[in-house]
Order: C-alpha cells, then structure tokens, then sequence
C-alpha cells in the first residue's frame, strides 16, 4: 500500500510540475529534465509512470478538459448547452492549457503519433456532441447529427482561438448562436 501512495504522490508531483511549467514557458519550454527537476523526481521515476513528456502533457490537458466535463462518465446526460459551456469554460478558464492543447492539435500535422492521439479525443467529442444533437433534435439520422456536430466543434475551435487571442471576446454569447433555436431560447432566456 505505502509504494501505491507514493507511486500515486510522485505522479501528482510530476503533473503539477508539468501544469506550472506549461503556464510559466509553454510547451516549447517544457522539457524531461524541467519536469524531473520542478517535481524532484529521477528521470527513472518518471519513465515508470510516464512513457514520454508528451505522455505527461496530455494528461495535463486531459484533467483540464475532464474538470469542466458536464458528464464525466459519460452516460449521456449532458445537453448540447452544457457541452458548449463545457468547452468556453475550457478556452475562457484554462487559457494556458487550451493554448496548450491547440499547440499540440498543430503538432499532429506532422507527428503521427501525436495526430492519432489528438483524432482519438476529436472524436470522442464528436460522439459526444452527436449524441446531444439527437437528444435535442430526436428527427435527425446519426450522419446528419455526427456532421452537425463536427462544424459545431470546428466554430467552437475557431471561437476559442479568437477568445485566447482577444481578452474581450465574449466567446459565450457566440458560442450559444451554435445551439438550436429551443436550447438557444432555454440557455438565453
């Protein structure tokens, strides 16, 4: 039990460590020997619980974007209104980790690892916001849901890159233009 907990303790070290490096230099910044020096670990202690920086640095962006989750387990709760706040929240409230996160996504033009790990997320956001659609729409087919959420997630990237790069950009109100009319109506009124 005592080698889980530090085990467990030495994995948090490391993703603090890999959380404030990110927010003090940016990826570019972030280096193996920053994070083991930042957490006080050996490179071995990492490698046990990390395969690469790479490895760390998703799981940095995942705990982010998981900690805005309106459904975190997935059982198909969450509205198109909440996975809309959700993903504001992410770009308005984590700048530096979704500056991050969209570092990587650009990444994986030319990194097919990182391209099939950043894919893998997209498309369980697509699923995820499909699902909402025919929630909300019960007439639509899966094709037209499925396609219906991949522009509502390309105008949401877009929304995010233009919030991170203007302060005053009030991404929500754009955002809820993206919602059907009734859930429009319910997230404004």
């Amino acid at each position: 039990m005592g080698r889980y907990r530090v085990g467990l303790e030495t994995r948090e070290r490391i993703l603090s460590a890999t959380r404030r490096l990110l927010a003090e230099v940016g990826i570019e910044g972030v280096t193996l020997k920053a994070i083991t020096a930042n957490a006080r670990v050996g490179a071995g202690s990492f490698y046990n619980l990390f395969a690469s920086k790479d490895d760390a640095v998703f799981e940095v962006v995942r705990e982010a974007i998981e900690a805005v989750d309106p459904d975190p387990a997935g059982a198909g709760t969450d509205s198109l209104e909440d996975l809309v706040d959700a993903f504001v929240a992410f770009m308005t409230g984590s700048s530096p980790i979704a500056r991050i996160y969209l570092q990587l996504a650009g990444r994986g033009l030319t990194d097919p690892v990182i391209a099939a790990r950043v894919l893998r997320s997209h498309r369980r956001r697509v699923e995820r916001f499909a699902d909402a659609w025919q929630r909300e729409v019960p007439e639509l087919e899966p094709a037209e849901a499925a396609a219906r959420a991949e522009v509502m997630l390309g105008a949401l990237t877009g929304l995010g890159m233009t919030a991170l790069m203007d302060p005053g950009f009030d991404m929500r109100r754009h955002a809820l233009a993206l919602l059907p009319d009734a859930a429009r109506l319910r997230a404004t009124g």
